[in-house]
């Protein structure tokens, strides 16, 4: 019996210089998940690289490319198909306990008992995002456990959800319902999962779901708590979403964040009428408390 399926990555990437990296970035910013860039300090050439999650189309990138540089001499794209990896067979064991804040996160791997005080998060690093280790899910469960200190939502929304693991610390901490969307339906098949191992699945509903596009997200709404760990660009694009859903008084946790980009994001929900709370920056990757006036 084999495993689930592992979702493919598609690269686009250009070799190029400096003054062109800008409308480089435009042209692949509709296509993929997220763009960067990497300069080479002594003046050479630039590479910028976009990662997608669904094979890119080629005709609408041409004629952005096309429309970037009407006098010709745009670079040629690199189009790989990124191959990806069974990170639980190559990590399960590797994944040692970890503790952030009263969260105990530990593999199926794990005999020992759960330290007095602490709530258990189990979870194997395998075909779905989230383990506790990576800077932005240390940042959101840092926060999660501060906000449960002073605020109590009605209703949890994490959109985003990876593995699944702050939706399932969302209702370990607040025993309310709670909603977890993702992209990607291997990563919702696991969330479900993972809340049935952790004792929350009569708490948990996971749906195949880009942003707040799917009828039981709206029929939930609105929400005491919204917790949106992906990138940038995407979290700066649902910023009108994630307002319309969230509820007066309400606060939101946004991560994916380098430390960079975290002035852009806080701009797009102010202009939304959120205010900035708290921030958390974990190896170099920034997490933003936001709430909404009541």
């Amino acid at each position: 019996m084999t495993g689930p399926a592992l979702r493919f990555l598609w690269s686009i990437s250009f070799r190029t210089e400096a003054r062109d990296v800008p409308f480089l970035e435009a042209c692949l910013d509709p296509l993929c998940e997220s763009v960067s860039a990497f300069g080479d300090a002594d003046g050479g050439p630039w590479r910028v690289e976009g990662i997608a999650v669904d094979e890119p189309d080629r005709a609408l990138l041409k004629a952005a490319l096309n429309a970037a540089f009407p006098g010709g001499g745009a670079p040629e794209p690199v189009i790989d198909l990124i191959p990806p990896r069974d990170w639980l067979k190559e990590n399960i064991f590797a994944f040692p306990p970890l503790t952030l804040g009263r969260f105990f996160i530990h593999g199926s791997h794990h005999d020992g008992a759960v330290p007095v005080g602490l709530i258990p998060l189990m979870l194997d690093a395998g075909t779905a995002f989230g383990s506790g280790e990576h800077g932005s899910t240390a940042g959101c469960l840092t926060c999660l456990d501060d906000l449960a200190r002073n605020h109590r939502p009605a209703r949890v929304l994490d959109v985003g959800c990876g593995s699944g693991i702050l939706a399932i610390a969302a209702a370990k901490l607040w025993r309310v319902p709670v909603v977890a969307t993702d992209i990607d339906a291997e990563a919702v098949r696991v969330t479900a999962l993972n809340a049935d191992r952790n004792g929350v699945g009569h708490l948990l509903t996971a749906v195949t779901a880009s942003g707040y596009r799917s009828p039981i997200v709206r029929q939930a709404a609105p929400y005491g708590l919204i917790v949106e760990n992906i990138l940038a660009r995407p979290i700066r694009r649902l910023s009108r979403d994630l307002a319309h859903h969230l509820a007066p008084g309400g606060v939101c946790i946004l991560s994916g964040l380098v430390t960079r980009d975290a002035r852009l994001v806080i701009t797009a929900h102010r202009r939304q009428g959120l205010k900035l709370v708290r921030h958390v920056t974990v190896n170099g990757w920034r997490t933003l408390v936001m709430q909404k006036p009541r």
